[in-house]
């Protein structure tokens, strides 16, 4: 196996440095006024600099271009060995080289800070909890013989930022405690997210974000024993640590929930000793896969949430119970928590290690139910982009063989027998990453308790759009990759009458936009047809010599150049005369327009789905798009300067109708989504109705005062298979016409009667996840996705955020076939 090693860049030493105390460096007392994220990395440096128990790594950077850094703290030898105890955790794993294991490991404990940028306390109390460990004190310095502890100050730093800068400008000389003062009223879109306004806690497992990715390559070069994230949450709460709440998933281990009763425990106690206030097991979960504790839990180690009343307070706030929460007590209190697992760790660390032993040498023989799985290699491209995703996660995977097996099918939900073919790609669950394979590609997700805090399923298959089967006995696989890939970069003809381009994903648009950025006209095929012996379906694209020849100079080397950069052929076709289905020059070979996009932003928006649009149309596609604030729809705003508008999810109290429908029907494309399709049903002249809830009888509310949430009305995220019109462009590029969505609502639309009711569901349609029984009731005999005509132009109505947090890659190509076919 290939060594691991660890060359993530130590950032440069200071010269004759001498440790000092955050105080001192900053030149104020910690909690009197927020840190810029620059101030806090020149304070890491110094202690670096200074304590030879310090180690600082740069790691990357955020999309804003700042730093984002780790410290690794431990005593003076095992900072001398860092890197030997980083080949030997692996080991255990299974992940590294297999080499004798030492003696006595140290355990390793990783602390981040900040994933939610206004959840601003947790950075400040960071520096206090570096210093207190390089400094040598007596308890800690005992703590740490045994002890590796990983400090991430501040993993979203352009959030922090946003939210620090924000508070400074509208904070007065003196803090106002009063919840009315402006300063504890964060402005749309707050500095809770990243740059592109994704929740970095909900991405470790997808990893697709710029700063998740980073971190994630660090952590599973070392693949610690705990891992505590460190939140906010009201100010009007007290503090929150594990042991976690139900549902907890049944795969998590009686040791890995035993051990959050003991951290629990020794922060009780300190937290006893002040009389602060403090509650557990309830409210966060440990179910969805992509969270700060559950994906180190799925992954070997002890994960735990620890949650600080805090969000909105500032430097200072009165609660509701009348007490004057200050930043000085946030720090104190996550500093006390710090500390106080360091020391629970250090005293439970040989259990740890041997622990940790144990879970990976289980997974090396699972006793799960399923022990493979099995993606149909139809469509290569999503098959590619499905094995990058486990190669971000360590998860190891093979392909093809010559078998006949028995599966559970995600498609049909039944067992059914399948052949396995040279490109499937296949997962075996005897790997090191056992656990973590089962929860993403487990069928139906078990949950205990329906209170769960996120969505309660993901599984990849269903997020990919593509054939799979869960297979209860092992396959293993023969291959290591796929064959027959096409390299790309062929030589067009220069003699053709056209050029082909077989679209095999939305990753095409880029190759496209590039061209179209040079003048070349592309033509769309709303038809399967044949040239002589060569097929082409639906939603091929077609570049025409004779039309482009005379407006594009050099136009062969134009697409020569492209097919290369991108790694896709052109095929060449020497005639328009079809062999089945229209000849080219017949009406189903439109002209495929170059998309001007305008996307509606402004706090009548959910900030996250408008992100989830913006990071898709410029760092997937490579596309610009306008966005514009939605409070100047209906004003002096330019509609005609696009020729697409999205208005992604949001609660809109007043969209201008008429002016959108004006601007639609003179050939403009509108895509509304969730909310904004909601926010235009019964105004003319848009036809959408949303299907009415049934009258509820005995509607008065007979619920106890002690008696658990009905989850009748409730579906926390679950997984609906959507029947599409094939024959609709928006179908395009769906292997086998495999579409499922994650609803997190019930909405529902009514069928048009004039125009397409494109993707719909019925009583057979739930996949996977929770739903209610009433909501279960109302979702069928209905759309999802629906397109109106409407004068020269098309409204496009979609239910489901088509890119929900970007790691649902089918609905990328819905969303591409929306702008651009």
């Amino acid at each position: 196996m290939k060594k691991l090693l660890f060359f993530f860049a130590l950032l440069p030493a200071l010269a004759s440095a001498q440790l000092v105390s955050p105080d001192t460096f900053l030149g104020y007392e910690l909690g009197t006024q927020f840190t810029a994220h620059a101030r806090v990395a020149a304070y890491f440096r110094q202690v670096s600099a200074a304590a030879k128990n310090v180690r600082l790594v740069s790691y990357g950077k955020s999309y804003e271009g700042r730093e984002l850094i780790a410290a690794f703290i431990s005593s003076e030898e095992n900072i001398a060995k860092l890197e030997k105890i980083r080949e030997n955790n692996l080991a255990m794993t299974g992940l590294g080289e297999q080499t004798a294991l030492m003696a006595e490991a140290p355990a390793i404990l990783w602390m981040s800070y900040n994933v939610h940028g206004n959840e601003a306390n947790s950075t400040e109390t960071a520096m206090k909890v570096l210093y207190d460990l390089a400094s040598g004190r007596e308890n800690i310095s005992k703590w740490l013989r045994n002890t590796v502890v990983v400090i991430d100050p501040c993993l979203n730093p352009d959030g922090r930022e946003r939210y620090i800068s924000w508070y400074t400008s509208v904070a007065g000389a003196r803090p106002n405690p009063d919840p009315a003062a402006r300063e504890h009223a964060e402005p749309w879109p707050g500095g809770r997210t990243n740059h592109y306004y994704f929740d970095l806690n909900r991405d470790w497992a997808w990893q697709t974000q710029q700063e998740t990715a980073a971190r994630l390559r660090l952590y599973n070069q070392w693949m610690p024993q705990v891992h505590v994230d460190f939140h906010e949450q009201s100010y009007n709460e007290p503090y929150y640590f594990a042991p976690a709440a139900e549902p907890v998933h049944r795969d998590i281990t009686p040791w890995q929930r035993s051990f959050q009763v003991v951290a629990g425990k020794n922060n009780a106690r300190y937290f006893d000793a002040n009389g602060w206030q403090y509650f557990t097991k309830e409210r966060f979960d440990l179910l969805y896969p992509s969270y700060g504790d559950t994906y180190p839990l799925y992954n070997g180690a002890i994960g735990m949430t620890y949650e600080q009343g805090g969000i909105g307070a500032g430097l200072t706030v009165v609660t509701a119970d009348g007490d004057t929460l200050t930043l000085k007590d946030r720090i104190a209190h996550h500093h006390t928590t710090s500390l106080a697992t360091l020391e629970t760790v250090s005293q439970h660390a040989p259990r740890l290690i041997s622990e940790f032993k144990k879970y990976f040498e289980a997974a090396m023989a699972p006793k799960t139910e399923y022990r493979s799985y099995l993606v149909k290699g139809d469509d290569q491209v999503r098959i590619s982009a499905l094995t990058a995703l486990l190669d971000k996660n360590q998860i190891r995977y093979k392909f093809g063989g010559d078998a006949f097996v028995p599966g559970f099918s995600y498609e049909t939900m039944k067992m059914e027998r399948v052949r396995v073919g040279r490109n499937d790609l296949i997962i075996n669950s005897r790997q090191p990453k056992s656990v973590l394979v089962n929860v993403l590609f487990e069928p139906q997700t078990y949950v205990a308790d329906s209170n769960t805090y996120d969505i309660t399923a993901w599984a990849l298959p269903y997020a990919y759009g593509m054939k799979a089967y869960a297979l209860k006995e092992p396959l293993t696989g023969t291959f290591d990759a796929m064959e027959d890939v096409a390299a790309g970069g062929a030589a067009p003809d220069a003699r053709a009458y056209a050029w082909v381009l077989k679209c095999r994903g939305y990753e095409d648009m880029r190759l496209v936009e590039a061209l179209q950025r040079q003048g070349v006209k592309f033509r769309i095929a709303d038809d399967d047809f044949a040239i002589a012996d060569q097929s082409f379906a639906r939603g091929s694209l077609l570049v025409y010599r004779n039309e482009n020849e005379r407006s594009v100079s050099g136009l062969v080397k134009r697409l020569e150049d492209a097919a290369r950069q991108y790694k896709r052929d052109f095929v060449s076709i020497s005639s328009g005369f079809a062999a089945r289905g229209r000849d080219l020059g017949s009406s189903p070979y439109r002209v495929m327009r170059r998309p001007r996009i305008g996307v509606v932003s402004g706090p009548e928006t959910a900030a996250q789905g408008l992100g989830e649009i913006w990071h898709f149309l410029e760092q997937e596609l490579g596309l610009q798009a306008t966005l514009v604030n939605g409070s100047v729809l209906a004003g002096n705003l330019d509609l005609h300067k696009f020729n697409t508008l999205v208005i992604p999810d949001g609660n809109y109290r007043s969209l201008p109708a008429e002016a959108l429908g004006n601007w639609v029907a003179t050939g403009g494309r509108l895509i509304v989504i969730g909310g904004a399709a909601e926010a235009l049903t019964g105004k003319k002249p848009f036809d959408l109705k949303m299907k009415m809830r049934p009258e509820e009888k005995n509607a008065v509310s007979q619920r106890k005062y002690n008696e658990k949430e009905n989850f009748s009305e409730s579906i926390p995220g679950a997984i609906y298979r959507v029947h599409m019109d094939k024959t609709h462009p928006l179908s395009f590029g769906m292997t086998g016409g495999l579409y499922y969505s994650v609803k997190t609502d019930d909405m529902i639309f009514e069928y048009l009667k004039e125009g397409y009711n494109v993707g719909s569901v019925d009583e057979t349609s739930f996949r996977a996840g929770m739903a209610g029984s009433k909501v279960r009731a109302r979702l069928k005999d209905g759309a999802l996705l629906s397109v109106q005509p409407l004068g020269k132009g098309q409204v496009v109505y979609m239910a489901d955020d088509p890119v929900f947090r970007s790691f649902w890659y089918s609905g990328k190509q819905l969303l591409v076939n929306a702008l651009f076919f």
